[in-house]
């Protein structure tokens, strides 16, 4: 296929970046700094910002799918504002470029771990990802109300690591996966796997869903 990707020089994103081309799809990346990004096969990268929804829909126009493991930085003291600001610029450019596919990932933050209560509300949560966190979740659930785009949103589990690809994990929705009494866990190489399946066999169109081992 012909993929658009946002957020490719990102932890998720390269990852992404790497089992997109390793399956043989043309992607398109949009980065800020394409000068981060070597030359590959199967690889066009173009100069564009992903809180600017015209940049957006120039930049994916023609293509089968977007994908985004936006992030805007973690550190930033406006982490919040600008991951919605990013988040509402690639759904609107995504729309405007008449792309109806859109894939994203988001954090384990709004996974349900009590009816009710979201892993972000509770008192164990690290203070330095809460407003990264809290961003994600907010765009979630503006994502959710998006009737022109047939998008899905992918939850890493608690424990998200670098490490090998094994092609495995499970499927869950909108509860952390658990081993055991323990958080689940992926390596961000699987956790991209999870991501070209779905992209490739669509199971969860206009739903939120999350995997683990």
């Amino acid at each position: 296929m012909n993929i658009a990707l946002i957020g490719a020089t990102g932890f998720v994103g390269s990852a992404v970046l790497n089992e997109l081309l390793q399956r043989g799809h043309r992607v398109t990346v949009l980065a800020r700094h394409p000068e981060k990004l070597a030359a590959r096969e199967g690889l066009t990268v173009v100069r564009a910002d992903a809180q600017d929804a015209a940049q957006v829909a120039q930049a994916v126009q023609g293509h089968d799918a977007v994908l985004s493991a936006y992030n805007p930085g973690w550190g930033l003291a406006d982490i919040y504002e600008q991951f919605l600001r990013g988040s509402r610029a690639i759904m609107a450019g995504t729309k405007q470029a008449g792309v109806r596919r859109l894939l994203v990932v988001g954090g384990a933050g709004s996974l349900y771990v009590a009816p009710g209560v979201q892993l972000v509300d509770t008192p164990e949560f690290p203070a330095e990802w809460k407003q990264g966190a809290l961003g994600a979740r907010d765009a979630l659930n503006e994502i959710r109300q998006e009737q022109a785009l047939d998008w899905t949103f992918l939850s890493p589990p608690i424990l998200l690591q670098p490490g090998e690809r094994t092609g495995q994990y499970r499927l869950g929705q909108d509860a952390p996966l658990m081993d055991g009494a323990q958080p689940g866990r992926i390596s961000v190489a699987d956790l991209a796997v999870a991501l070209v399946d779905e992209l490739e066999s669509p199971r969860h169109v206009r739903q939120r869903f999350t995997v683990a081992y």
